[in-house]
């Protein structure tokens, strides 16, 4: 099958540069306003003038400056809160003395926070602190002295920015969490598909050579012998360690980052269940199956049939070679229910506890792993003597076990 990257991003804080954006624009509207509406009462309007004229250029020009944090880089905080301090400092020179100690509002009025959330959202609520701290210090030069209405502006510009910061924090370490979880999520899927492919090829055939070995004897039966040790160590290996490192998760500007290298799903609609159960009909295996087609997503149909399989072959290891196993296919309306019955001697209880224990991931992998992964369920029901039911249910909307939705 051909490979595919597979990106999930996650990113709180995108939204919050994207608003930003938004407030810098209409910020600097507003400071104009403000401006243009008392242009009569300034004693030197042409500083103002030429400040504005400074302030839009720059305003609009940097616009893809704040579009996310890797553009936002430390140089053009650094500019952009000069601009900000800058015409605070200047309101003395442009405005009238009175209107300054009546509290009227500096240049750049409110864009000034624009700048503050920009530290905050680039480098947390230590940064939101050094710059609110120089944008008071700022306030308080150009009024002169700490008045009441100058310091709750600054307080309050001061707790906004400092909180955006930490919450930004937060979002971020909340997002390498769930990068990392998951990663983990996906490799532990891909280690039991893994271990389920291994279980019914390469394990089945260890196996097989150890007991044919033993009972052919002579050199067969020392390659028995061998073959049962690679089967151990291949369970051990198979349960315990096998993580692919297909998968890497990131802290990038845009938010962390999951990449998942997947395999493509082959092309094609909805197969027939009942086809791909057919082979395994013979003379100790009965098939009862409904008279009209039974779909299924291919991929989901597929995986179906292999958990038959290997049921079926836990019918021949455990119950014997002329054990007798029934399968019946039930078509209703919302799943598909398939049923592998034996007239074995049954598994005495606490048996599979203690083979999943042994690696031995038949149950555990093979079957109920397989409908997990696509949504539905595996029950195995087990009297001594009386042999064994193995029931697989799988909904007729089925999530691909590479994680692609598949319909009907």
């Amino acid at each position: 099958m051909a490979k595919r990257e597979r990106v999930m991003r996650m990113s709180v804080e995108q939204p919050l540069w994207r608003a930003l954006t938004a407030y810098r624009v209409l910020t600097m509207l507003y400071a104009v306003g403000l401006f243009a509406t008392a242009y009569d009462e300034f004693a030197r309007p042409w500083v103002a003038v030429g400040y504005f004229a400074v302030l839009c250029g720059w305003t609009l020009a940097t616009l893809p400056r704040v579009a996310n944090a890797a553009r936002c880089t430390k140089p053009f905080l650094a500019a952009d809160l000069t601009i900000a301090v800058t015409g605070i400092l200047l309101t003395t020179v442009a405005d009238a003395h009175e209107r300054v100690q009546a509290g009227g509002p500096t240049l750049p009025s409110i864009w000034t926070a624009g700048s503050v959330l920009a530290f905050a959202i680039k480098g947390g609520w230590r940064w939101a602190a050094l710059a609110s701290s120089l944008v008071a210090v700022a306030n308080l030069v150009e009024r002169g002295s700490p008045a009441r209405d100058t310091v709750h502006n600054v307080i309050l510009v001061c707790i906004a920015s400092v909180a955006i910061g930490y919450v930004v924090e937060v979002a971020r370490a909340s997002e390498r969490t769930l990068a990392r979880a998951l990663e983990i999520e996906a490799a532990t899927r891909e280690r039991e598909r893994l271990a389920r492919d291994i279980h019914d090829s390469v394990l089945q055939v260890l196996a097989m050579v150890q007991r044919r070995g033993a009972v052919i004897g002579g050199e067969a039966a020392e390659l028995g012998r061998m073959a049962g040790e690679q089967e151990v160590a291949l369970r051990t290996l198979v349960s315990g360690g096998l993580v692919p490192v297909s998968r890497v998760s990131e802290d990038a500007a845009e938010g962390a980052l999951v990449r998942a290298v997947e395999e493509e799903p082959e092309p094609g609609g909805p197969v027939d269940l009942r086809a791909l159960l057919a082979p395994y009909a013979g003379a100790l295996v009965s098939l009862a199956e409904p008279g009209a087609p039974v779909p299924l997503a291919s991929a989901a149909a597929r995986e179906v049939a292999a958990a038959v399989g290997a049921a079926l072959d836990n019918v021949r290891r455990h119950a014997g070679a002329d054990a007798r196993a029934w399968i019946l296919v039930e078509d209703e309306p919302d799943e598909v229910i398939v049923t592998v019955r034996d007239d074995g001697p049954g598994i005495p209880e606490g048996r599979l506890v203690q083979a999943e224990g042994e690696g031995r991931l038949g149950v555990a992998l093979s079957i109920r792993g397989r409908l997990r992964d696509l949504g539905g369920s595996a029950e195995l029901i087990s009297v001594p003597g009386q042999g064994t039911e193995v029931e697989l249910k799988v909904p007729k909307d089925v999530t691909d076990p590479r994680g692609k939705a598949e319909q009907r």
